[in-house]
C-alpha cells in the first residue's frame, strides 16, 4: 500500500471569516490529509488541525503525531482487517489521528467494494449520499450578517444558526430580529453560545430565546457541569444541544442516562475519532430515543463527505455540513451545495476526488 501524508491550507471565497464565541476570527482551515493507495484505488482521510479551542492540540502536535505514528501501522494487512480491528490497535491515538485514518480506510474499503461509504455502513442503496443541512452565520456586523443570509435562502438554505455569546445578549436578539423581518416565520433560527453563557444567566437568555421562536440552543454553557446542564435542561423552554459536552463514548452514556431532559447531542468526527465512532455513538443514542445532529468543525471537502455519509447512515434529526461550502482552494471536489442540501457524486468511497497538487507532501510512509 501507498501511504502518503499532505497538508493544505483552505480559504473561503467574498472574504468570509469564521468567528465564534470558542474560536475568536479564523481567517483560513489547516487540514491534514492522509492518501492510501492500493490497487489502482485510492482512499482520503482529512481532518482539520487549526481547532486547539476545542481540543487543546496545536497544529504542529497532530502533525508531530501523525509523522510518529503512521509509519508502526502494519499496512501489509488488508483494509478490511484495519478498519475492523481498528478500536484496538488506535485507540492510543488522538481523536483527530483516528478520525483521519478511519476516514481514509472507509474511502478505500468501500471502493473496493463498490460502494458508498454510506451504503457499506448499511444506508439504503440511493444513488449520490445527499442530506439537508444547515448553514451558519458567523459573527460580524449587521450588513454582512443580512448580505450571507441573504445568499443562503437564495440558495434554498432555510435552516440558519447565529452565533452568539460574544457581544451583549441584547444585540443577539436584536439580530434575531433583524432575520425574522427580513425573511419571514418560515426561516429556521437555532443560536449557537459555544458554551460561553454564565450558568446564572442562562435560564434568563432561554426564556427570552423562546419569545423569539428559537429551534434549539446548543452549548449554552461550559462543559463539565453535568448537573448544572441538566438542570439547565429540564426547565428550559427551548431545546437545548450539546456540542463541546460531547467528546467521548462516556459523554454519549451520560447523555442518554439523563432521560426525559430536553437535550440532544452534536455529533462530530473530529471529537468522536471518526466514522464508525460516529455511527456507533448516533445508533446509541436512536436506542434511547434522544436526538442528535451530525456535523463538522468547517471543514473541506473530505471529512465533509465523511460526515455526510455518517448521517445518510444514521438518519439524524439535524445535519451541519455546509464546511465545504465556498470553499475556492480545496483539493478535494465532488461535493455540490444547492437546495438546501448537499451531496457527493454517485460514487464508490465518499464519492470525491483528492489533488495532490493542491498540497503540500509532508510524508511518504510506504510506496508500492
Amino acid at each position: 500500500m501507498e501511504v502518503t501524508l499532505h497538508r493544505s491550507q483552505l480559504h473561503y471565497r467574498e472574504g468570509l471569516t469564521l468567528h465564534t464565541a470558542s474560536s475568536g476570527s479564523v481567517a483560513a482551515l489547516d487540514a491534514l490529509y492522509l492518501r492510501l493507495g492500493q490497487g489502482g484505488k485510492t482512499g482520503i482521510g482529512e481532518v482539520r488541525i487549526n481547532i486547539a479551542y476545542l481540543n487543546g492540540l496545536a497544529p504542529h502536535e497532530v502533525i508531530s503525531e501523525a509523522m510518529g505514528v503512521l509509519p508502526t501501522v502494519d499496512w501489509k494487512r488488508e483494509p478490511e482487517w484495519l478498519i475492523h480491528s481498528f478500536s484496538d490497535w488506535a485507540a492510543p491515538f488522538s481523536s483527530p489521528l483516528r478520525m483521519m485514518l478511519d476516514c481514509a480506510l472507509h474511502d478505500l474499503c468501500a471502493k473496493r467494494a463498490g460502494v458508498s461509504v454510506a451504503r457499506w455502513l448499511g444506508a439504503e442503496p440511493a444513488g449520490h449520499a445527499t442530506w439537508p443541512t444547515n448553514q451558519t452565520l458567523f459573527w460580524s456586523d449587521d450588513e454582512t450578517l443580512l448580505t450571507r443570509a441573504d445568499s443562503y435562502v437564495a440558495r434554498g438554505f432555510m435552516d440558519l444558526k447565529l452565533r452568539v455569546g460574544i457581544g451583549a445578549f441584547a444585540d443577539d436578539l436584536r439580530r434575531i430580529d433583524l432575520l425574522r423581518t427580513r425573511f419571514g416565520p418560515d426561516l429556521k433560527i437555532a443560536v449557537d453560545a459555544n458554551g460561553q453563557w454564565p450558568v446564572d444567566m442562562a435560564p434568563g437568555y432561554l426564556q427570552a430565546l423562546a419569545k423569539h421562536a428559537v429551534a434549539y440552543v446548543e452549548q449554552p454553557v461550559a462543559p463539565g457541569d453535568w448537573d448544572a446542564i441538566e438542570r439547565l435542561a429540564q426547565d428550559s423552554p427551548v431545546p437545548l444541544m450539546l456540542d463541546e459536552s460531547v467528546q467521548s463514548g462516556a459523554d454519549i452514556e451520560r447523555i442518554c442516562l439523563l432521560g426525559g431532559a430536553k437535550l440532544a447531542a452534536h455529533l462530530k468526527l473530529v471529537k468522536l475519532g471518526g466514522i464508525a465512532a460516529t455511527v456507533a455513538a448516533a445508533r446509541r443514542l436512536a436506542v434511547a430515543g434522544v436526538p442528535f445532529m451530525i456535523g463538522q468543525m468547517n471543514e473541506g471537502g473530505a471529512a465533509t463527505a465523511a460526515a455526510l455519509h455518517a448521517a445518510c447512515a444514521t438518519r439524524p434529526h439535524w445535519a451541519e455540513l455546509y464546511g465545504a461550502d465556498g470553499l475556492y482552494d480545496d483539493p478535494v471536489s465532488g461535493l455540490v451545495y444547492q437546495r438546501g442540501a448537499v451531496w457527493s457524486a454517485d460514487a464508490p468511497g465518499l464519492g470525491v476526488a483528492f489533488d495532490t497538487a493542491l498540497t503540500q507532501s509532508i510524508q511518504t510512509i510506504t510506496e508500492n
